[in-house]
């Protein structure tokens, strides 16, 4: 019998008001219950968002460098924890060991990133008009945030959102994804042993539908910060603005590749396969649409083709697979619907566009590398989000018109460009549409000390991470003193 898990609110595990349960289930054998989890509803959010608000007060009164301190005790708890969470994302999400290893490290990275945060809240001495006046601004804290983390990287997207928000001297109702609530108990567990204080930082687990409704309404709650579909964080945007809270939120991305004619394309192809295909395709950073010139359009297709045909896909703990399963069965019938749909479009399925389930992978959520070519700039597969490993290859005469096609969607999360031409590419740089962008790089390339975040509808509020990571908690006091 596998294991039921509580939320976590005011200091306790306890369990919803409901007493209704969800399982979560290993994507790579769906008979595999990883355990059974709260099934929470409006109250039980409330009950959080209380819990948040009545620790804030003694919490933002704390001097922001003691606030900081439990994230030593933090990095240390990740570093001896490394390989137990690296499993636990592997065994829940899909991935593979070697890309769930990936996440943990980068979410150390971030944490190390964040240390200095709570000495560097400062704010600015400004000379005034008065010689009797002395100005200057402080950053405070606001109060209670909500903080909707996914399931495609539950460790690091959820601390890099928590970190920042209690830090800065807020506190925290946590709701990760339901298909990733194993790896988010053990996430509360690791704040909790590194003397996080009761009330700072709580968690509720159910549909999001339900809670993120509450707290996107709930008037104690200042802001939320998200990350998911463009669709549903428009909603949740519209929402809180409605009441005058604040919203961030890391949307969706049809990030595009453009290879020019001088450009290296085993590079360029190397890039495309860990950015696009890896992972399932399943990164709101991944390339998901390749713009290529004449000559070096057939090259191109083949190579991919090849390297997408080649890849080996498996249980994510299997040393060879280099992929796993999709999350869900309803991110299975994502993928099976935009390849039907690129079919009826006109586009030409190279390969992949099935679900596999040869031996032990009819058990699991596993599909095939696709790619696509003849796609159109406005096909339905070159202008949606599929969140899959699909790839869509777009013929353009010139730069210029790879340029158009790639701003030519609604969203503008990252992009690269392979090119060996200076010029070209820091022309590029200044023209693309989107909030990160690479030149020779994966366009899934990130580091954490760089600030992070979309444009159009690819994002909404401040940017997370580097020097930004605690401008969307914070507000700025302008402070004015006769002696």
């Amino acid at each position: 019998m596998s294991e039921t898990y509580r939320n976590y609110v005011n200091g306790e595990w306890i369990n919803c008001r409901s007493g209704q349960l969800f399982p979560s289930v290993n994507p790579a054998n769906t008979n595999e219950v990883l355990g059974y989890f709260q099934k929470s509803n409006a109250d039980d959010a409330r009950d959080a968002i209380q819990a948040a608000k009545a620790a804030f007060p003694a919490w933002s009164q704390t001097a922001a460098p003691k606030r900081g301190e439990f994230l030593f005790r933090l990095i240390q708890l990740l570093e001896n924890k490394r390989e137990e969470l690296a499993e636990t994302i592997t065994r829940e999400v899909g991935k593979t060991l070697r890309e769930a290893r990936g996440e943990v490290n980068k979410t150390i990275l971030s944490m190390k990133q964040l240390t200095g945060e709570a000495t560097r809240l400062t704010g600015q001495t400004v000379p005034s008009w008065d010689e009797q006046v002395f100005g200057y601004t402080v950053r405070e804290p606001i109060g209670v945030f909500a903080i909707i983390a996914p399931w495609n990287f539950p460790l690091g997207i959820g601390l890099w959102k928590i970190v920042p928000a209690i830090i800065a001297g807020n506190t925290v109702v946590f709701k990760p994804a339901s298909n990733t609530s194993l790896i988010s108990v053990m996430l509360m567990q690791l704040l909790i042993e590194s003397g996080v204080p009761t009330g700072v930082v709580n968690m509720v687990t159910g549909p999001g539908a339900v809670i993120g409704d509450e707290l996107a309404h709930h008037p104690d709650v200042k802001g939320i910060s998200f990350t998911g579909s463009s669709e549903v964080g428009l909603a949740l945007g519209q929402a809180v603005a409605s009441r005058g809270g604040k919203m961030q939120a890391e949307m969706g991305g049809k990030n595009p590749a453009i290879i020019l004619e001088d450009a290296d394309i085993d590079l360029a192809i190397d890039s495309i396969v860990l950015s696009g295909f890896l992972d399932n395709g399943q990164r709101c950073t991944g390339t998901s649409r390749v713009l290529v010139l004449p000559a070096v359009a057939e090259e191109v297709k083949t190579k991919l083709i090849k390297r997408a045909r080649e890849l080996r896909v498996g249980n994510g703990f299997d040393p060879e697979s280099e992929n796993g399963p999709v999350i869900d069965q309803n991110q299975l019938d994502t993928y099976l619907y935009y390849v039907k749909k690129g079919v009826e479009e006109g586009a030409v399925l190279e390969c992949g566009g099935t679900r596999l389930t040869d031996g032990a992978l009819q058990h699991g959520y596993f599909v095939a590398p696709t790619v696509f070519t003849n796609v159109k700039p406005d096909m339905v597969i070159a202008q949606e989000e599929i969140f899959a490993p699909v790839i869509s290859v777009i013929d353009v005469e010139s730069y210029e018109q790879a340029m158009e096609a790639a701003n030519r969607v609604e969203f503008g999360l990252s992009s690269t460009i392979f090119t060996n031409d200076l010029n070209k590419a820091f022309q590029f740089v200044r023209g693309i549409q989107s909030g990160v962008t690479h030149v020779n790089l994966p366009s899934t390339h990130f580091e954490s000390q760089y600030p992070f975040g979309g444009k159009k509808i690819s994002g909404i509020g401040p940017k997370e991470q580097g020097e930004s990571a605690l401008d969307f908690y914070v507000e700025l006091k302008t402070v004015y003193v006769r002696p």
